[in-house]
């Protein structure tokens, strides 16, 4: 995108400015887009927070989070424009007089405000309130807001009731940071600008789909957050559903967000429910405990700081999940993710069916399928794994396994490639909704995951161990191995 088509300067108002989410990602992201010069020269980015701070304050927060973060060097003309766009407000933000400050910043006539929730949700409906009564918004003004966006239906219901008090829904920008990756979005290419992937995924040409969302990290000090949260609300009704819903749904009219909603929307309805009568068979929720990742011993979830002994907070979950519609009739998708696993990793297996007749059984008994994987983290990029000729002469044809290799990083080499937070916060200020997740998306997901947390309170059972740095409980093993199947290492 380049600089002509930026429009209008903003006011970025990040509440919750002093937070970890700020100074490990947003700050960041800004700085990344003042360096490729996508930040209008009149934008200016202003720190809300509880703690006592000035201008000066904030600008030494955001050079330290770039020095503790940022893997590159920093520019020092880059910065120096970047720093000047900062300042700084003291607001409680439970108190609703103290809102008016923001009037000494933010220029509503010229500028288009941009309200950034970087903090905890029980603070929204103060957010909310505090800039309704301090007569700082217009009906260009918009809201961009973190997950998590409840706990369950109700809880969310409650939450986008507070924004659509203040806020038209083309108002809301509901980010989930996933849908600002390179590799999500390609998804999109992939599918519907392929010919040879269009025409051969659906029921007749995959056996299966696996989607892997693993983390190597514990809980990192967010004990009391997470044990509330567990993995289940945490990552999978947002982060892997979104994924899902991308590779499942059906070709839009066109790239504008209402039609991508509506195929998403659609895939979300046709999640069959998993409920106390199949959720054993259908789900394994696990909890890790003491191990060993890359050679150092990590204590349990239980042996976290903090922790209550007496947990049953699952840090692993894997599921199958059916979808009930033409397109996928019988072909499982198989989800999991997880704390503490062998290595970091996000990644899309399609495995596709195998042949009816094999005419190659020297070389394999049982023919192999094919596979497109598209790894979405730490290495970006997709490969198809497939069956060449060994070459040479004489004797019979023999097969080898190989694999077609498109790493973005080798094949895009002059071509910046952003994370997911530079992208949407851009997106967020051209008033793009496209990458941005709708509230009838966000209540759809609710209502199918309720049912599963539903299913796991009746049934009453502790989650199942796994040792840190193995890949989840060896039950996740037997979900594929009933149908089967195999996890893809």
């Amino acid at each position: 995108m380049s600089k002509q088509e930026i429009f209008r300067p903003c006011d970025l108002v990040i509440y919750g400015a002093l937070g970890d989410l700020s100074t490990r990602k947003l700050l960041l992201s800004l700085y990344r887009l003042e360096k490729a010069g996508l930040l209008e020269d009149q934008t200016q980015i202003i720190g809300v927070d509880i703690h006592k701070k000035d201008n000066k304050g904030f600008v030494k927060v955001a050079q330290s989070s770039l020095t503790n973060f940022l893997n590159e060097e920093v520019d020092k003309s880059v910065w120096k424009k970047f720093a000047s766009r900062l300042c700084y407000l003291q607001i409680d933000l439970t108190k609703m007089d103290q809102y008016k400050k923001l009037k000494t910043v933010i220029n509503s006539e010229q500028k288009i405000m941009i309200n950034y929730f970087s903090v905890a949700p029980f603070l929204f409906k103060h957010i909310c309130k505090g800039l309704s009564q301090a007569d700082v918004l217009t009906d260009e003004s918009k809201v961009v807001m973190e997950k998590p966006l409840g706990h369950d239906l109700k809880s969310s219901q409650e939450i986008n009731n507070a924004f659509a008090d203040v806020f038209n829904e083309d108002q809301i920008f509901r980010i989930d940071h996933y849908l600002g990756k390179e590799t999500v979005l390609n998804l999109l290419a992939l599918r519907f600008a392929n010919s040879i992937f269009t025409s051969n995924w659906d029921h007749n040409t995959i056996d299966s789909i696996q989607i892997t969302v693993a983390e190597e990290v514990g809980i990192e000090g967010r004990w009391q957050y997470f044990d509330q949260t567990g993995q289940t609300r945490d990552m999978l009704q947002n982060h892997l559903l979104q994924i899902l819903t991308f590779i499942a749904m059906e070709p839009p009219v066109n790239l504008e967000a209402k039609s991508i909603r509506r195929e998403k929307i659609k895939i979300l309805e046709a999640l069959r429910p998993i409920t106390l009568e199949n959720v054993a068979k259908k789900t394994v929720r696990g909890q890790y405990s003491s191990g060993f990742l890359k050679g150092q011993e990590v204590p349990s979830y239980l042996e976290e700081k903090g922790a209550n002994k007496e947990s049953t907070t699952e840090s692993f979950v894997a599921l199958r999940v059916d979808i009930d519609n033409w397109r996928w009739a019988d072909v499982p998708f198989y989800l999991r993710t997880g704390k503490r696993l062998h290595n970091k990793r996000t990644e899309i297996v399609i495995n596709f069916k195998q042949l009816p007749h094999n005419i190659f059984k020297d070389s394999f008994p049982d023919l192999p399928a094919n596979k497109l994987v598209i790894h979405l983290q730490p290495k970006e990029g997709i490969d198809i794994q497939m069956l060449n000729k060994v070459p040479g002469i004489g004797g019979s044809i023999k097969l080898q396994k190989t694999k077609l290799d498109l790493s973005f990083s080798e094949t895009f080499k002059d071509k910046k490639i952003f994370g997911g937070y530079e992208r949407l916060i851009l997106e967020a200020m051209h008033g793009n909704p496209t990458l941005f997740l709708s509230r009838d998306e966000i209540e759809q997901a609710w209502t199918w995951i309720d049912s599963i947390q539903d299913a796991w309170e009746q049934q009453n059972e502790a989650p199942k161990p796994y040792p840190a740095g193995s890949w989840g409980p060896v039950a996740s093993v037997a979900l594929l191995a009933r149908d089967g199947r195999a996890w893809e290492e």
